[in-house]
């Protein structure tokens, strides 16, 4: 089987933090519920501001990109940041939620982990619990418990509930918001509304450079052709799963379009997946959906740093925070 490029980028380290030997959630400032899905246990994280654990706000859950990453990676006095950007920005209005992948420990030291900092088994391939579960399928539905138990807390405020997500996450928290009617705003960030073969493709085909030994847009393509002609194949050996990629292809566009809440989509123009935002943005004029905002952040790339002369992420220029802050700007719009 081939394996499929993983174009996701992971998690950003957005700084450090000082900190003594600590290996719970709580000690990071987090609080950690532990639900039950089907027979999965599943880790929840909720962070709020500091002395308003208890004070009743709507909920902001965001659904993280891909692989298989803790939510939390340390070492000695060091932190790496569970979100991509700071979330006080959002924590004064909102309590933060966000969910563990399936079968990969909430928390861990990061020199346990692999170079991309990914929780790999004694093998050096992805655990098979993981694979398993890795599928748009398991995430909508186990997310969407996870939301019903939350909202019957007291410290929840119902009225609201923003679902957001980036990369792989996007494309998840669109589905959740097709699916479940008590989300009211989403927030699309950096995902691709025609589906994950079209961005492999997309980063392969700029990676061509002759017409005899670079065609690794063809190859994708061929990649395509045996996912779905096997598309329920579940051997993770490799990469993803057939069946993972099958669902993370079908087109967001599909079921964005229906969507009747406030929608944010939030892209880089020098991502793969600009072209096909940018053709949503244009359709959806058309079709005169006026709930739909878009937001490109010109010359950034998928995680939103600018490129350089040479066309590689410029890592010391960071708008994540930038963006966290335009996401809680049009909430406070709508």
């Amino acid at each position: 089987m081939k394996k499929p490029i993983l174009f996701i980028l992971t998690i950003l380290i957005i700084g450090s933090r000082s900190f003594g030997q600590t290996k719970s959630p709580q000690e990071f400032g987090f609080r950690h519920i532990i639900l039950k899905y089907k027979t999965d246990n599943v880790d929840v994280l909720i962070k709020s501001k500091k002395g308003e654990e208890n004070i009743s706000k709507p909920l902001f859950f965001f659904c993280q990109g891909s692989l298989p990453l803790p939510l939390i990676k340390y070492h000695e006095k060091d932190i790496y940041g569970v979100f991509p950007f700071n979330p006080d920005i959002l924590s004064v209005k909102y309590h933060l939620v966000i969910v563990s992948k399936p079968y990969i420990p909430v928390i861990a030291d990061y020199t346990t982990l692999s170079s991309s900092f990914n929780y790999i088994d004694s093998s050096g391939k992805f655990p098979k619990g993981y694979s398993d579960r890795n599928l748009l399928s398991y995430y909508v539905p186990r997310n969407i418990e996870v939301l019903k138990y939350l909202q019957k807390q007291k410290w929840v405020t119902t009225t609201q509930l923003v679902v957001a997500g980036h990369s792989e996450g996007s494309t998840v928290a669109a589905k959740m918001a097709s699916d479940y009617n008590k989300i009211t705003h989403l927030i699309y960030a950096g995902g691709n509304p025609f589906g994950r073969i079209m961005t492999m493709i997309g980063q392969s085909r700029e990676s061509e450079t002759n017409t005899d030994s670079t065609r690794f847009g063809e190859d994708e393509i061929k990649y395509w052709e045996s996912v779905v002609k096997d598309r329920n194949n579940m051997d993770g050996s490799k990469g993803d799963t057939h069946r993972a990629t099958f669902e993370f292809s079908q087109p967001p566009i599909k079921y964005l379009e229906k969507l009747k809440v406030p929608v944010l989509v939030s892209y880089g123009t020098k991502d793969w997946s600009a072209p096909f935002n940018d053709y949503m943005r244009v359709d959806f004029i058309r079709q005169g959906k006026n709930h739909f905002t878009f937001q490109p952040y010109v010359g950034t790339e998928h995680n939103f740093f600018p490129l350089t002369k040479d066309n590689k992420p410029n890592y010391d220029i960071f708008n994540w925070d930038k963006v966290a802050n335009d996401w809680q700007n049009w909430l406070n719009d709508k």
